[in-house]
């Protein structure tokens, strides 16, 4: 084995994907998976929702999870970990609606916080006892957003959950740095994905465009890529960080 695959490669590894039916999340599973990776792509439908334009390797095992649901996560993620453990834990699911702030009824921000934020914390909780066990040094990769760092309209309850996010994150990385654990998250930019159609208008679009020293989305495998760099032996010195995969987004003056 050449260094650059000892230190990139994901073989043995068993990692669980959250939101992974359509997006982000699911092409994320299959890049974990073509590095080697056994993924678990877990999402409420259980199965992919839209169709991918590249094959979906053997080893991505779809199956249905609720991340708004702490007992669901702790008997799916708790029968995942005990029939061979987990390595690696991606909490990539997330929602969001757009609406003015002063029309947001508490079911709504509820509604946003129990699987942005809740969910989040009670799949790592429960993931905790098997990354512990890791023989490849446990991960914990938190998908945040930019709307962790930057205020836009209409989506506050999206934006609250995200800065949560990243306090999740850095918590965690202290708390479990003894353990066997590392938590580091990753900010997307404006990728296109069936959540972020939904907050989408042309004038919006023309803006984001704008924001960014790119000038274009992004495209789905340039966000897997710092997903794997992070579940790899070639991230073991970092934890506690966020990384923004956001054309320069945040960089962007004027």
């Amino acid at each position: 084995m050449s260094y650059l695959e000892k230190i990139y490669s994901l073989n043995g590894l068993r990692v669980v994907v959250t939101g992974a039916s359509s997006g982000l999340g699911l092409h994320q599973a299959v890049a974990l998976a073509n590095c080697g990776a056994t993924v678990f792509a877990l999402s409420r439908t259980g199965t992919p929702k839209v169709d991918i334009n590249m094959p979906v390797p053997k080893n991505v095992h779809f199956g249905s999870l609720d991340v708004s649901s702490p007992t669901e996560i702790r008997q799916k993620i708790g029968d995942i970990g005990a029939a061979g453990g987990i390595d690696v834990l991606v909490n990539n699911a997330g929602i969001t609606e757009r609406l003015r702030a002063e029309d947001i009824s508490e079911e709504q921000w509820r509604k946003i916080h129990d699987v942005n934020v809740d969910g989040v914390f009670w799949c790592s909780q429960a993931a905790y006892p098997f990354l512990k066990d890791s023989a490849h040094v446990g991960r914990i990769i938190n998908i945040a957003s930019m709307a962790s760092y930057l205020g836009f309209s209409e989506v506050v309850p999206y934006s609250s959950s995200k800065s949560a996010v990243l306090g999740i994150t850095r918590g965690l990385a202290v708390e479990w740095s003894k353990d066997n654990i590392l938590v580091n998250s990753i900010s997307p930019g404006w990728f296109p994905s069936l959540m972020s159609q939904q907050v989408m208008d042309a004038d919006r679009k023309a803006k984001i465009l704008n924001r960014m020293p790119l000038h274009r989305f992004g495209r789905p495998e340039e966000l897997s890529a710092m997903t794997c760099f992070l579940a790899s032996p070639a991230a073991t010195y970092i934890t506690g960080q966020d990384f923004s995969v956001d054309g320069g987004a945040l960089a962007f003056g004027f």
